[in-house]
């Protein structure tokens, strides 16, 4: 059998290339690949070349080793069923539905450790968004919202909703949730949000929030989080911007007011919590909250692999018009 992977070979440029899978070791699983979601944020600074040179891709995540240099072999959001499985490892495993941190490709090899075992009755497509998920879940243990806070999060694309979604669920005064895409912050009142505003509205109707969560992907946004934050306010950076640049306005509110920005990175666990959290506990937490969100209405377009180059052309220039989009095998 022929398999094929996904590569990032140019700016703007990807192609599927021929992969030499192989059976699996002895110790090791082989998956089918059925779905695997393309992450808007981080793999558009990969597509578009706006990653800074010299960083590791991920240095937690053994299939994803490298560095961000053409051409890459990318993608950590793979959903399918194990196919077969090495003559050490056991046979309940074959017919399962799992999850694992690879790149886009049609099967893919692992150990069992390296996958998460999808709870019965959650299909790929579910189960493939939960890289979102568990961002977001590292973001609110970030945030460490409390009770009755008035609460912004600027960017409702996938991660902004999956962060929405969990904050949805503390006993906070206000939610308030900031996006231009009329049709995102329509999502975003489904998903719980209190109420819904544009970049335009957001600083007249609010400045006195206690946390600020930006996700927007904008590095321009944290002028917005700034203004809308209380004195001695919270804000939250989950937005990775790679090689984006943008002047912001340090010399006003925020150092008078002193405001704290903190990153939120979902590679690592705040020291503070890694007396009581770990990987496996916050997977945990992460695939709990999958089961409780409509992932159905997060995905916005599916698109065979053999179109990848559509899927991402598709998110490059018109990204408006998508949230989550998947590619399915």
């Amino acid at each position: 059998m022929t398999d094929e992977a996904l590569y990032f070979t140019a700016p703007e440029t990807v192609e599927r290339r021929s992969v030499t899978i192989g059976p699996p070791d002895a110790d090791e699983l082989l998956v089918d690949t059925r779905v695997s979601a393309i992450s808007a944020g981080t793999e558009l600074l990969v597509y578009r070349d706006e990653t800074p040179s010299g960083i590791p891709v991920d240095e937690t995540i053994d299939a994803l080793d490298g560095e961000f240099s053409y051409p890459l072999r990318y993608g950590y959001a793979a959903s399918g069923v194990v196919r077969e499985v090495g003559r050490e490892v056991d046979e309940s495993w074959l017919g399962r539905t799992v999850f694992s941190f690879v790149p886009h490709q049609t099967r893919f090899r692992t150990d069992p450790e390296s996958v998460v075992p999808l709870p019965d009755g959650m299909d790929p497509e579910t189960g493939s968004m939960l890289p979102s998920v568990e961002t977001a879940t590292n973001i609110v243990l970030d945030a460490a919202p409390r009770l009755g806070e008035r609460v912004v999060v600027l960017g409702a694309g996938t991660i902004g909703l999956c962060v929405t979604e969990v904050l949805s669920s503390f006993p906070l005064g206000d939610l308030v949730v900031v996006d231009p895409i009329d049709h995102r912050r329509e999502l975003a009142r489904e998903m719980g949000a209190h109420r819904t505003e544009t970049p335009e509205t957001i600083t007249e109707a609010t400045d006195d929030a206690d946390l600020v969560v930006e996700i927007s992907g904008q590095p321009s946004a944290l002028d917005d989080a700034i203004d809308v934050v209380g004195y001695d306010g919270r804000i939250v950076v989950g937005s990775w911007y790679g090689s984006k640049r943008a002047p912001i306005d340090l010399g006003g509110r925020f150092h008078r007011d002193r405001i704290d920005i903190v990153s939120s990175q979902v590679s690592t666990i705040a020291p503070e919590l890694r007396g009581r959290w770990d990987r496996d506990r916050r997977t945990d937490a992460a695939l709990d909250r999958l089961t409780r969100i409509d992932a159905d209405a997060l995905v916005t377009d599916r698109v065979p692999f053999e179109r990848a180059a559509e899927a991402y052309e598709l998110l490059d220039v018109s990204p408006e018009s998508t949230v989550q989009v998947v590619l399915e095998y």
